[in-house]
């Protein structure tokens, strides 16, 4: 037998389960109502913003690459309750892509939601199978004297990447150099560019 859940029929159901997790002490209804807000405000201008800062602020660099969590603290996105947040640098002879083999685990507060592609199978089978294709197909062409390497992200632990500051943004201030950052970079389908 088939349920057929009416609007009303979901929302009353999920009235009750928001009550059973108030009843049990588990989250208060203010405290999913928050969740819900925090998970709405991130998006890839809070990841721009780290990058940004951390292009421009060494001390900071070396604490995003030391605790994203805790960077990311530190820029008021908040955190708490999430996954753990893994940076990965780019050099210029290593290049990260970020992947999640299993389903979907996104750094969402950094980052909003994972676009469409990222949570396919076709873009999690190729970026296994074949990175570099993967990559040529965003216009990202690396040498072959770049190593690639292909990072999990899960459920347990996240990833994004701290990309290479493009050349010719020196200067800059931090809006301008978040301005330049897109999600595709701070996954490793992409490279920040500067328009030329």
């Amino acid at each position: 037998m088939s349920m057929n859940l009416t609007e009303t029929d979901s929302d009353r159901l999920l009235a009750a389960l928001r009550a059973v997790l108030a009843d049990k002490a588990i989250a208060t209804g203010a405290e999913i109502t928050e969740r819900i807000r925090v998970t709405d405000a991130g998006g890839p201008a809070q990841g721009a913003r780290m990058v940004a800062r951390a292009w421009a602020d060494p001390t900071y660099r070396a604490l995003m690459l030391a605790d994203g969590a805790r960077a990311a603290e530190a820029l008021d996105i908040p955190m708490r309750g999430l996954p753990p947040l893994g940076v990965l640098e780019e050099t210029p002879g290593l290049h990260h892509l970020v992947v999640c083999t299993l389903c979907s685990c996104y750094p969402r507060a950094v980052l909003g939601y994972p676009p469409f592609w990222y949570k396919s199978a076709a873009y999690r089978a190729r970026a296994v199978r074949d990175p570099r294709g993967l990559l040529a197909e965003w216009g990202t062409v690396l040498p072959d004297t770049v190593k690639l390497r292909v990072v999990d992200s899960t459920a347990d632990y996240r990833w994004m990447v701290l990309p290479l500051r493009p050349a010719g943004t020196e200067g800059w201030d931090e809006a301008r150099l978040a301005a330049i950052v897109r999600d595709g970079d701070m996954i490793g389908v992409t490279i920040p560019a500067i328009a030329t």
